[in-house]
């Protein structure tokens, strides 16, 4: 149940609340409401000072980098403070259609590309992009590194020298002695987590993430926020829509996470990792026809079959002594999220059962000068998921719930449990996941956008997040799985985001796109192409 609308100088806050609540969990939630106006108050005297970013000589001159301001908890907004990176690129105002017309500036678009973990700071770059060129006409592109990622405050969880652990296993069906060991390590990381951030961890949450946004927009010098949030993006941008509701201009969730409480986060990854078996089997169906080219199998069980005799002699002898089932289970679980990935697999999984190492070691290696950053995102990851929700601190709720599942679907079952244990084992508290929803009129229409078959936020959770928001419009590209569509190569969803963007324009309630054309094989590995595709975060496997 909703608490009453409190009111303050910022603006109309929604305050959402159990009535069972304790008082000092509503003390404290009144705490952080007040704390919130303070930073946006003060965001929004001190605005922006963007200027050459750090990495100017490898970027457009158009890009702009600077840094806001925000209470590390608060509760307590005259205390610790960190800087977030930002990044932007102003509205160029150029029609690419009719270059001698004008367009009128509508304000910050600002993006996050999900994770949690992934830092949006370099979006403005896709204004450079065919895709995005009438949005980048009437917007200023803007993008940041959230709290802990990169250079905003970063957190770290163990030495990135020791990061990268390849040639790793991969176990479908682990042996009990694989589990006590993962345990272990599951346990040291959670440890290392605390160590290394001490007190301040508890404060890298969905909820904060969803308070800096709108310190962000005061900033910016937008009374209302434009916003695109992908994946994980669209948890804290629902997050954001239930506690600023007045604050919204205009919010796309491009493929969107379940924000029902009960599934954060324990129970959204379990569903991830089903959903990722179907995902598999259409990759490997669309090897199976054309097995013309990759010669990996007509149906997709021979594909498997191909895919698992890579695997055993990988386990016995490494690929370049680097890659291991781990590493080739890494490579292809990203073919899950993008289908113009699928050649790009494909082709190396085929070279290498015919002698030639090198394309798969290319695409599954993982090499160290990636390692800070990975390791970065890795823990961002983990303290977001861990800190957001309560999880099952009993590992055999966990064996319980992944062996059953691993019956039926393997590929990412366990890899997703071994990401995701350290929760079992975290020290602090844990936050209540907010109760996201709004009805009819208390806020301005929504654009959700969902692949039918999308793994790694499946579509269930968009048909949730469209129940909880009132005045929310779903648009389906039905038969495709690709994650994150705006920007992508579908048309007919583009054509709906930017009728909205620009013009304020939405279809029907539920509105379907047909699925954009499947990738064309290729006898050799090709360039990965969609710029535009949100960030992923790399060594591992974070549910957006």
């Amino acid at each position: 149940m909703r608490a009453a609308l409190l009111y303050s100088a910022a603006g109309s806050l929604l305050l959402s609340a159990l009535t069972t609540a304790p008082d000092a969990e509503g003390s404290r939630a009144a705490a952080e409401l007040r704390g919130t106006a303070v930073a946006a108050a003060r965001a929004k005297a001190a605005g922006i000072d963007f200027g050459p970013c750090p990495d100017a000589q490898d970027l457009p001159g158009s890009m702009q980098c600077g840094t806001v301001t925000v209470p590390l908890d608060y509760a307590e907004p005259d205390g610790r403070q960190i800087e977030l990176a930002v990044g932007r690129a102003r509205a160029t105002h150029k029609d690419p259609h009719h270059g001698k017309r004008e367009v009128r500036r509508q304000g910050a678009l600002v993006y996050n590309p999900g994770g949690p973990g992934a830092s949006g700071l370099y979006f403005p770059l896709v204004g450079m992009l065919p895709e995005w060129k009438r949005i980048a006409a009437a917007y200023d592109l803007v993008g940041y590194a959230p709290r802990g990622v990169g250079r905003s405050a970063p957190l770290s969880c163990t030495d990135p020298k020791r990061f990268f652990k390849g040639p790793t296993q991969a176990p479908t069906h682990p042996s009990e002695s694989y589990k006590r060991e993962r345990i272990a390590q599951a346990k040291a990381y959670a440890r290392g987590c605390a160590e290394r951030a001490g007190g301040a961890l508890r404060h890298y949450h969905s909820l904060n993430n969803a308070r800096d946004l709108d310190v962000l927009r005061a900033a910016l010098g937008e009374e209302r926020l434009t916003f695109m949030g992908s994946s994980y993006g669209t948890y804290f941008g629902a997050l954001y829509a239930t506690l600023f509701p007045a604050h919204v201009r205009r919010m796309v969730f491009d493929s969107a996470v379940d924000p029902d409480p009960a599934r954060i986060w324990y129970r959204n990854n379990l569903a991830q990792s089903a959903a990722f078996e179907g995902r598999w089997a259409d990759f490997r169906a669309w090897v199976a026809r054309h097995d013309e080219v990759y010669r990996l199998g007509r149906t997709a069980r021979e594909v498997r079959r191909s895919y698992e005799r890579a695997s055993a002699r990988l386990a016995v002898e490494p690929a370049g002594g680097k890659v291991g089932p781990g590493q080739l289970q890494g490579a292809f679980l990203q073919a899950g999220y993008y289908d113009d990935q699928w050649p790009h697999r494909a082709h190396a999984l085929s070279a290498y059962l015919k002698g030639d190492p090198g394309p798969l070691v290319e695409q599954a290696e993982q090499r160290p000068e990636a390692a800070v950053e990975a390791e970065n995102t890795r823990a961002v990851y983990v303290a977001v998921e861990c800190n957001d929700a309560p999880w099952p601190t009993d590992w055999e709720v966990w064996d319980r719930d992944n062996t059953r599942l691993a019956r039926l679907a393997p590929f990412e079952t366990w890899d997703n449990a071994w990401m995701n244990l350290p929760c079992a084992y975290w020290e602090g508290p844990r936050q209540r996941p907010l109760d996201v929803g709004t009805g009819p009129g208390e806020l301005p229409p929504t654009l959700i956008l969902a692949a039918e078959r999308d793994a790694a936020t499946p579509y269930d959770g968009a048909l949730a997040l469209h129940r909880r928001l009132a005045d929310s419009v779903l648009v389906t590209e039905r038969d495709a799985g690709s994650h994150g569509l705006a920007g992508g190569p579908n048309a007919c969803v583009n054509g709906h985001v930017e009728a909205y963007l620009l013009a304020g324009r939405l279809p029907g309630r539920r509105t379907d796109c047909a699925a954009h054309p499947e990738p064309k094989p290729q006898r050799q590995s090709p360039s990965r192409s969609r710029a535009a595709a949100p960030e992923r975060p790399g060594a591992d496997r974070p549910l957006g």
